[in-house]
């Protein structure tokens, strides 16, 4: 059964003639009666009396409203599509983590509900993790996350890599690790950290910069918000490694204090292409990435979130790195 059959049963239904229907569907009479009959031979009876008017069987009759149901909601597809690509979305759904949130992405936002008021815009933080599997999932619509090639690595996904920032050290401003301007691996691993919850790239990102270090990490605490880093931070001898754009209001917080960390003494090979090692005291940096699926990015509204992002969202690649030539080494 193809939809032109359902459409020319229609039309000679609603003109009572097959010349009119073949008018009205701009064929041929002929055409109109082969897709008829093609559709009676499917269905295995007769649909149309053939006298001087063309007038419905009793099974004409009775598949009409389902023809009809069948077309209108063809019509309908065919609408819902033809506005999805003219940008008339009711939604745009964003997962983004917390340090973009709180820092670059504002603008964006607010240039984008400019140029798209009637679309509502929908901002979910969430860790890198979990931000990809709703992407996937495709209850959202555009991630911005840590970059993991094992979880981007997709035929289906277009990902742009937007900046690069250093991993830094946060801590009181009396820790006794504030004396270092770089601090070393040796005094880093011997003090208890506070990290991300499970889910979230940063502490995937930690616990395996430690263990392909040797070293051991002591996780006291787990959170999932800025603000509460701070906080604990600030109490006593508890350390934080955050990257660059998470340490935003840190900076201006007299009681922390923000050092970098000297560079390993050795090689550390990853598949994920999230370390570097080298002379500089930002040899530990990671990758914040744009993702989205291929066809999503064919919708107007989309295609417009991205390129803000691209434009608003400033490139962190630090410039001693640059300088230095520092090489990442990918296992």
């Amino acid at each position: 059964m193809r939809l032109e059959q359902l459409q020319a049963f229609l039309s000679v239904a609603e003109t009572g003639s097959f010349q009119k229907a073949a008018v009205q569907c701009n064929v041929t009479q002929s055409t109109i009666s082969r897709q008829v009959q093609g559709l009676e031979t499917e269905l295995g009876l007769p649909l149309f009396h053939r006298s001087n008017q063309a007038k419905l069987t009793v099974g004409g009759e009775r598949f009409w409203p389902y023809a009809r149901k069948i077309c209108q909601a063809w019509e309908n597809a065919q609408q819902e599509l033809a506005s999805l690509l003219a940008g008339q979305q009711a939604e745009l759904c964003v997962a983004a983590i917390h340090s973009l949130c709180a820092s670059y992405l504002p603008p964006v936002l607010q240039k984008f509900c400019y140029a798209y008021p009637d679309v509502q815009l929908r901002v979910t933080s969430l860790g890198s993790d979990r931000a990809l599997k709703v992407l996937k999932d495709g209850l959202v619509d555009v991630a911005l996350v840590m970059n993991n090639r094992a979880f981007t690595a997709s035929s289906d996904l277009l990902v742009d890599i937007l900046y690069k920032e250093p991993i830094q050290v946060l801590m009181a401003k009396n820790h006794p690790l504030a004396r270092y301007n770089h601090v070393p691996w040796k005094e880093l691993i011997i003090y208890p950290q506070v990290v991300f919850k499970d889910g979230y790239g940063m502490q995937r990102l930690v616990q395996e910069r430690f263990a392909q270090a040797g070293a051991t990490l002591k996780a006291v605490l787990e959170l999932n918000t800025l603000d509460a880093f701070r906080g604990v931070v600030r109490q006593g001898e508890v350390i934080a490694l955050l990257p660059r754009s998470a340490l935003v209001e840190a900076a201006t917080d007299s009681s922390l204090a923000i050092r970098t960390i000297a560079p390993f003494e050795g090689t550390i090979n990853t598949k994920s292409g999230s370390f570097y090692s080298g002379g500089s005291d930002l040899g530990w940096t990671r990758e914040v990435a744009i993702v989205t699926s291929r066809d999503r990015l064919q919708i107007p509204p989309i295609q417009y979130f991205w390129k803000l992002v691209h434009e608003l969202i400033p490139p962190e690649v630090d410039s001693e790195l640059e300088e230095l030539g520092i090489k990442c080494l990918i296992g």
